[in-house]
């Protein structure tokens, strides 16, 4: 046993030393990640205009609250998103940072009086961790109301404000975008580099060279599992070192949950990577096989754009994708909090894809 460990180790060690000396795999592992999570964080950073998105609801069927959304809508104070739903989503939204705050028009916002005029309360929704910006969209829905309440005439102001605080994790557009740039370079690491080396060996003659040795083909998977393993938790470290020194990325989750989490993600992608260079022959077939397998991962796994965007339909097929488990579960981990104990259902699909396709790779693997 301890000879069979050995020559695994020796195998990983020298997997290892030919990457670091290899400059144009140090670029593209470690180097091109960085510069895809530097333009990305860049465009899901935020600025620093003057306005303030929100998200307005109108649950109100009155003549007058539509004249005051078509007032809101025209103000240059704020920045309408027009593609919430509902409370929830807002709500959601809100948490992600892609919101600044909520206006809600109650039913009956409007409505008359005895008096023959407009009355009633907007409420404003807050993030508790944020309360500057609820203050100040408050205070400038007050002074759009206040012109209102100028001109009806009352000693008591018949439209107001009120305010309610919610409790979210106050991510930023990019906290909610890193976890799937992670994805990517999981998928990246455990598809593409294998992919491409297995088949490159096989035509140097390398691995039927290797198979003339007392080497198992077992002995040849865990060295480049362990050798992949190595790489993929420095590519992440360093990835994780951009975020939070230049991107201000902040951690929700614990360490420990997150290393374990992306140890079990290379263990799986590795698995694709392992099946596709097994079987090709050549780098054309695996240049077809890896582009077939990896863009539906990229596009429908919420590498890019989350997948609640999807229609409904849709959302049910992605969910099942290797990738989908991988990319939920460094977002809850890192923007709600949630341990890996907690990560159940993503946990056994994630188990699945495993035992399924390292079944299929030892099945399709060939030496030459």
């Amino acid at each position: 046993m301890m000879a069979y460990i050995r020559i695994v180790l020796a195998l990983a060690k020298a997997y290892t030393l030919r990457f670091f000396r290899d400059k144009a795999a140090l670029f593209f592992t470690f180097l091109f990640p960085l510069l895809f999570l530097l333009v990305f964080g860049s465009l899901n950073s935020g600025n620093d205009d003057i306005s303030f998105d929100v998200a307005l609801l109108n649950e109100s069927k009155t003549s007058f609250s539509e004249q005051f959304v078509e007032q809101l809508e025209s103000s240059e104070l704020f920045e309408i998103d027009s593609n919430v739903n509902d409370l929830a989503d807002a709500r959601e939204r809100m948490g992600r940072g892609e919101i600044d705050g909520i206006i809600k028009l109650p039913s009956g916002f409007g409505e008359i009086n005895d008096q023959g005029q407009p009355d009633g309360d907007i409420v404003t929704y807050y993030q508790k961790a944020s309360p500057q910006s609820g203050q100040t969209i408050a205070s400038l829905l007050e002074g759009v109301l206040e012109e209102y309440n100028r001109q009806l005439g009352q000693p008591e102001p018949l439209l107001g404000v009120e305010q309610e605080a919610i409790e979210t994790t106050n991510l930023s557009p990019f906290d909610y975008v890193f976890a799937g740039l992670l994805g990517f370079t999981l998928l990246s690491l455990g598809i593409f580099g294998l992919a491409n080396q297995l088949p490159a060996e096989k035509k140097t003659g390398a691995l039927r060279r290797l198979k003339a040795s007392p080497l198992t083909s077992s002995q040849l998977i865990l060295a480049n599992m362990l050798y992949y393993m190595l790489v993929g938790l420095i590519s992440v470290a360093l990835m994780f070192v951009v975020a939070t020194w230049i991107f201000d990325f902040s951690m929700q989750g614990d360490w420990i949950s997150l290393a374990l989490w992306v140890v079990l993600g290379i263990i799986m992608m590795f698995g694709f990577g392992l099946a596709i260079g097994g079987w090709a022959n050549n780098e054309n077939q695996s240049a077809a096989l890896t582009n077939l397998v990896a863009f539906p991962l990229m596009f429908l796994s919420g590498v890019f754009f989350p997948r609640f965007l999807m229609p409904e339909w849709l959302q049910s097929i992605t969910g099942f994708l290797p990738l989908t488990p991988v990319i939920d579960g460094l977002r809850m981990i890192m923007n709600e909090g949630r341990t890996i104990i907690e990560l159940g259902p993503e946990l056994g699909l994630i188990a699945i894809w495993t035992v399924v396709i390292y079944a299929i790779a030892v099945r399709v693997f060939r030496w030459q």
